[in-house]
């Protein structure tokens, strides 16, 4: 049974037909609309890419991600909100004194956590991410595979290592003698066809300077070690890991979902490149081959990612498991361990333990989630959400910016029934695995509480039974309360 609207609510409708949505407003009080806007804008965040993405969903019509099949994805992120800040001093005394509510809470939760469609094992957290305190706890120090939404942790660690304002940079460097192109790859898995083609041009430049009309080429990927093959692979839903890829190793036109990836994402990378340069004027002789660029080499072109801020919003949207690799790498480079899967578990478990995540029990066998060795608990999940809200942490909240709104973006666009109380009020990271289904994130209540959750099941037998059971307890959420 779905939580009563004694007090009545916007509720957001949307016609699966032909994708509009439509707004309606229910009478009732006004106190609570503007708590749950307030609350809102919470989640949301002026911060970096934070303005509220459900304000841009009836604009958005496509996105490139490189996710598992959770669902169709939204773009990568938009531009902030700046009068967002005003409304955030007026929180603290709106929401923070709210009752906790414990009972209402649980008795809400038990009939809906208990049904067989979560399957054999089901552990729970709920935290008021304002205080800090555990509204609700079933298992939730109990380790479980996590699926995709382990991405919190990746990338909570990334931001906190590196900043939102980092870019991942790929460059091609010439050598002392101008006879050898290197192209480098830095680790970013959305470099483009585009892009390869401005750095192109700019070392078609640099050689004609030199007087060259031809090049050898080359291509480093040094910049990761180890396996380049996840534990799952080959398989479509994602790519070799290289510090060198274009369009995350698609072999068709699809920005999105699983798809046929190239087994020699490096080679083929330096093979475009290759023929852009034959474009901007410039011979290449024999075929690119595989080596360093070389201590004394120049850079002539330079190519920088999107800040990480956006990445980190395209990988929890759209369940990006190529840029969650790339970005637990990018993590273990700046801490200084090797940049292959148990480097990135190290430097990531390490900056959670900095951040004072409770860690105990965790294995964080990759960044994506694809790894059935991977276990997290609940509560690491809403401590990781609790610091992502704090405001003294404005750097962390594209971690809440990047979440799914139910029934409106990313991997909950195709979830919620069309005017459930959880429509466009959840924000929410989807996790599947064959067997393993979760959903972590955060729900205004209607005392005005910033509610953190994490659900974590395994043993399930259909995920179309197990995702409509975890809404369901995402909804109770934004219905409890007294």
């Amino acid at each position: 049974m779905r939580p009563s609207d004694p007090g009545g609510r916007l509720k957001v409708l949307k016609n699966r037909h032909n994708g509009s949505y439509t707004w309606q407003v229910i009478a009732g009080s006004a106190t609570l609309g503007l708590v749950v806007a307030a609350g809102a804008v919470l989640a949301a965040g002026p911060w970096d890419n934070g303005q509220r993405k459900a304000e841009r969903a009836l604009a958005v019509t496509s996105d490139r991600t490189g996710g598992t099949h959770h669902g169709r994805p939204t773009p990568e992120g938009p531009r902030p909100a700046p009068s967002a800040p005003s409304v955030l001093p007026a929180l603290g005394t709106t929401t923070h004194d709210a009752p906790q509510d414990r009972a209402a809470l649980r008795d809400t939760l038990a009939p809906l956590i208990g049904v067989p469609a979560l399957g054999t094992e089901v552990a729970a957290s709920v935290i008021d991410t304002a205080t800090g305190k555990q509204l609700y706890g079933r298992g939730d120090t109990t380790p479980m595979t996590p699926a995709s939404t382990i991405k919190i942790a990746t990338t909570t660690a990334a931001l906190s290592v590196l900043g939102p304002d980092h870019r991942i940079a790929t460059t091609a460097a010439l050598s002392p003698d101008s006879r050898t192109l290197t192209l480098v790859g830095g680790g970013d898995p959305t470099l483009s066809a585009a892009a390869l083609r401005s750095m192109a041009a700019e070392a078609a430049e640099a050689l004609r300077e030199e007087d060259r009309t031809s090049v050898r080429l080359a291509y480093d990927t040094s910049r990761y070690t180890g396996p380049v093959l996840h534990p799952i692979s080959p398989n479509e839903n994602i790519a070799p890991v290289t510090a060198l890829m274009v369009d995350e190793g698609r072999l068709d036109d699809t920005d999105r979902g699983p798809a046929k990836r190239t087994d020699d994402p490096a080679g083929d990378a330096a093979r475009a490149f290759a023929a852009q340069l034959r474009k901007a004027g410039v011979k290449v002789t024999g075929e690119p081959r595989e080596a360093r660029a070389g201590e004394k080499a120049r850079t002539v072109a330079t190519h920088r990612s999107a800040p990480l801020s956006a990445l980190v919003e395209r990988t929890l949207t759209n369940s990006d498991n190529d840029i969650a690799e790339a970005l637990a790498r990018q993590t273990a480079i700046a801490k200084g361990e090797s940049a292959d899967f148990a480097g990135a578990r190290r430097a990531v478990t390490n900056e959670l333990r900095k951040l004072e995540i409770p860690v105990a029990g965790a294995h964080l066998a990759d960044g994506s989630g694809l790894d059935r060795e991977d276990r997290v608990t609940p509560a690491l999940l809403t401590a990781l959400l609790a610091r992502a809200a704090d405001p003294d942490r404005p750097g962390l909240r594209t971690v809440l910016t990047g979440l799914p709104i139910a029934g409106f973006s990313g991997t909950l666009d195709g979830r919620y029934e069309e005017g459930s109380e959880g429509t466009g009020l959840i924000r929410a990271k989807t996790g599947t695995l064959r067997g393993v289904n979760s959903l972590a994130g955060t729900v205004v209540d209607p005392q005005g509480r910033l509610l953190a959750f994490a659900f974590l099941a395994s043993g399930s037998l259909s995920a179309t039974e197990a995702e409509p059971a975890l809404d369901a307890l995402a909804t109770a959420l934004a219905g409890t309360g007294g």
